[in-house]
């Protein structure tokens, strides 16, 4: 493919700007001649871009692990916030901005799944970015209005296969997370069911808590707490092992339909071009961040917790990609689903 231009994207990076942490800046020249220089990075703040609003999974991922890296590297750290089409509007900028390693991107899933989803998409995620390290893998959760009549998971599969026309599948939108477990739930079904795309996780949560909508499938760092309070009927996890934070509650493998597997993974990318030393050192900082207690406790406490160690490479997380782009593509290719 034809390489996009790069160039420093900061025109829609405009909300929820906060710096998290700020340990003594590195000696220099302030950061006026720092782009590439990997000897004296970081000279200047680093910005991890999250391609969603302020305050949700990603989001709060992000800001967990940015105040450790930052200690790591001995800078400054910025969280921004670039809101738009499933992600691909953050992407973009990223991929578009100065190979330096002062702009980083955190995406989850929707990284490996935008290419199958979006026909004219600006970007292409092997060729345009630099892999860093996988951060964590959230487990996804299929939840229901708490009055909904199937009271297990082979119980709901019976339930939609018969009443198919009727029953609503809420989504936080077309390329969410809770959008792809949707369509995973219908491929492994072999059910079309009524999807109801919402603005947000949020808005889709508070109607399924009303009992608008009848159930959906969304990551533990949504539901977790809605599911603790009663709030929702929560029917299996979609992990091979059981969550920790919800013990109660077993695995689609367990409940009867281990085809059912899926979790929300994030990882970090800088623009492609940047210098191999800057890679390595952004993903050693994202070793100690992941490493770092509190961090470990915060992410427990969201059901999730961090990769291991060896996950966390640039090479391991390009092989996640790379197996994950073929994986979804055709998940959604036989969805037929196509966002103009």
């Amino acid at each position: 493919m034809q390489t996009t231009s790069r160039y420093r994207a900061t025109a829609r990076m405009v909300a929820a700007v906060g710096v998290v942490s700020l340990v003594a800046a590195c000696s220099g020249n302030g950061g006026a001649n720092g782009g590439g220089d990997a000897a004296g990075y970081p000279d200047q703040n680093i910005t991890i871009v999250v391609p969603f609003s302020a305050g949700g999974p990603t989001d709060t991922v992000t800001r967990m692990i940015a105040e450790p890296m930052a200690a790591k590297l001995g800078g400054k750290v910025v969280v921004q916030n670039v809101e738009g089409a499933g992600g691909t509007v953050g992407a973009g900028d990223v991929a578009r901005a100065d190979p330096d390693g002062y702009t980083v991107l955190m995406h989850h899933i929707g990284m490996s799944t935008a290419p199958a989803l979006y026909k004219s998409l600006g970007y292409e995620p092997l060729e345009d970015f630099e892999t860093v390290g996988l951060v964590t893998e959230v487990p996804m959760t299929i939840v229901a209005r708490k009055d909904f009549a199937p009271t297990t998971l082979q119980d709901l599969v019976t339930h939609v296969k018969a009443n198919a026309s009727k029953v609503t599948l809420a989504n936080a939108g077309i390329g969410a997370a809770s959008h792809l477990c949707g369509l995973l739930f219908q491929s492994t079904t072999g059910v079309k069911l009524q999807e109801v795309p919402y603005q947000g996780t949020g808005p889709a949560l508070t109607d399924l808590v009303g009992g608008q909508v009848d159930f959906m499938c969304d990551q533990t760092t949504n539901t977790s707490g809605q599911i603790a309070a009663g709030k929702v009927k929560a029917y299996a996890v979609t992990t091979p092992e059981r969550v920790k934070s919800l013990p109660d509650l077993p695995t689609t493998a367990e409940a009867g339909l281990p085809q059912l597997q899926v979790s929300v993974w994030h990882g970090l990318y800088v623009p492609a071009d940047t210098p191999q030393e800057i890679v390595q050192k952004l993903s050693e900082a994202l070793k100690v961040a992941l490493a770092d207690q509190g961090v470990i406790d915060q992410m427990a406490k969201l059901g999730t917790a961090p990769v291991p160690a060896d996950d966390a490479t640039p090479q391991a997380h390009r092989a996640k990609l790379e197996e994950q782009l073929g994986t979804w593509g055709k998940i959604i290719a036989d969805s037929g689903v196509k966002v103009s």
